[in-house]
């Protein structure tokens, strides 16, 4: 269940990434800025994520997604966090927030900080938090995606850009702006677009967490052992 998750997420906090990494026998990239999605996919290893596909929450039998987010020591994020695509055609353009694949991950969330100012494999995990919206904070998740996906269903995509959105944003996703997708025109026809992800944006986030870790913060004591358990 989620209490049972959430404790297996709490005992990786205060472990450093490279010793999960060996715990696990995975072996880190030797390019880390090429690997991007390297500490997520160890932290999912590490707590059994066995979601297939993007459109389904890392945990499915506890409707839970994972999100592992890079800290600095302040608490702030250090980028926006990744939600999930965006449909720019078909039926998925005009489903409610409630059975849009955003809003089936941002309904349940853990949160996992990661270091971010340390060398990759010293970088420690901290305090995991499971967390569902406020009514504040979803009816401003709502607003935007409702703004957000008026506008493809008009075929106006091309108009959304980073700027729009208070807590929620589309940006480009994909290799260099070279993956492509169809979508709707504004005459009504399809045409192509490159592949876009729906964001959170930092500043969000960084209260989001800030209201959930309150005055101890994300991270232990720098004392803290570095072990995994069996």
């Amino acid at each position: 269940d989620c209490e049972a998750l959430l404790a297996h997420a709490t005992s990786l906090c205060g472990l450093q990434i490279g010793a999960i990494a060996a715990a696990l026998n995975v072996d880190p990239p030797s390019d880390f800025g090429a690997a991007k999605g390297f500490v997520g996919e160890l932290i999912e290893r590490a707590l059994g994520a066995s979601a297939g596909n993007d459109a389904t929450p890392d945990f499915p039998h506890l409707g839970v997604e994972l999100k592992t987010i890079p800290l600095r020591a302040d608490g702030s994020p250090t980028e926006s966090t990744w939600v999930t695509r965006v449909p720019l055609s078909g039926v998925a353009v005009s489903l409610p927030f409630e059975q849009s694949t955003v809003g089936i991950k941002l309904n349940h969330v853990l949160w996992l900080p990661i270091e971010a100012e340390r060398s990759p494999l010293d970088r420690r995990v901290g305090r995991a938090v499971l967390w569902r919206p406020s009514v504040e904070e979803r009816s401003a998740i709502v607003a935007d995606y409702d703004e957000l996906m008026a506008r493809i269903a008009a075929g106006r995509v091309d108009e959304i850009d980073a700027r729009l959105g208070e807590v929620l944003q589309i940006r480009p996703k994909g290799r260099d702006g070279r993956d492509r997708a169809r979508t709707i025109a504004i005459d009504g026809h399809t045409t192509w677009t490159s592949t876009r992800g729906f964001y959170l944006r930092s500043r969000f986030t960084a209260s989001v967490l800030a209201r959930l870790f309150g005055p101890q913060g994300a991270f232990p004591p720098p004392d803290r052992g570095a072990s995994l358990a069996s």
